[in-house]
């Protein structure tokens, strides 16, 4: 796919969507991060729900940490590997008020240290909560840019690297929300829904659906 496609592209995501943002509900950096911890193999809908009791009652590192991992479990208990989750995420909390008087840290390096957080969940909080041009690869933006041509990988860090390369700067900070919204509604895995598709002209996907 050459520069020009690509372009056009985005121009046609942002022209469709032009202030893209995540379905996760949150109002600071770290329910942000709580919230991308818990959708790890868990839909939004279903995080919102769980966060939607939890938040009000706790919501900061410290709040949390006096919940306990029991009292915590209470709350995300209809989530998917709830267990290590919750212990993860007392543990992260401990390091937050320990070492960072309680705020999120802004650096990949940091917050890929804090237990539960990888790659993919840190590129979402550093693009997300502190504006950064960072692209978090999950498995709807793995399949959009390989499907479409606009950056093929086999692993979600070679997609990740090919998108940055190959994203025009101006694009860069909202791509991670135009793809993944794309992916998730209209680039589906099973069955895309092509004749909805605005870019379809210019995927390059072999396979397109005609209904």
């Amino acid at each position: 796919m050459n520069a020009a496609k690509r372009r056009e592209i985005f121009e046609r995501l942002r022209a469709a969507n032009p202030h893209p943002t995540t379905e996760l509900n949150y109002s600071t950096p770290f329910e942000l991060l709580i919230a991308v911890i818990l959708s790890a193999q868990a839909t939004d809908v279903g995080v919102n729900k769980a966060t939607a009791k939890l938040f009000p009652v706790a919501n900061t590192p410290q709040a949390i940490l006096d919940l306990g991992v029991d009292g915590l479990k209470a709350y995300i208990k209809t989530i998917g590997l709830y267990n290590s989750k919750a212990e993860n995420i007392i543990k992260t909390c401990r390091i937050l008020v320990e070492e960072y008087g309680g705020e999120v840290p802004r650096t990949r390096e940091a917050l890929e240290k804090l237990p539960g957080v990888g790659r993919k969940t840190a590129n979402v909080v550093l693009n997300t909560a502190f504006g950064e041009p960072t692209i978090a690869v999950d498995t709807h933006i793995f399949r959009v840019a390989n499907r479409t041509g606009l950056a093929k990988g086999k692993t979600p860090l070679e997609v990740e690297k090919k998108l940055l390369r190959y994203v025009p700067a101006e694009f860069r900070k909202d791509a991670h929300h135009w793809l993944i919204l794309h992916g998730r509604y209209i680039c589906t895995a099973r069955k895309p829904r092509c004749s909805a598709c605005i870019i379809e002209d210019l995927c390059e996907y072999k396979d397109k659906t005609s209904d």
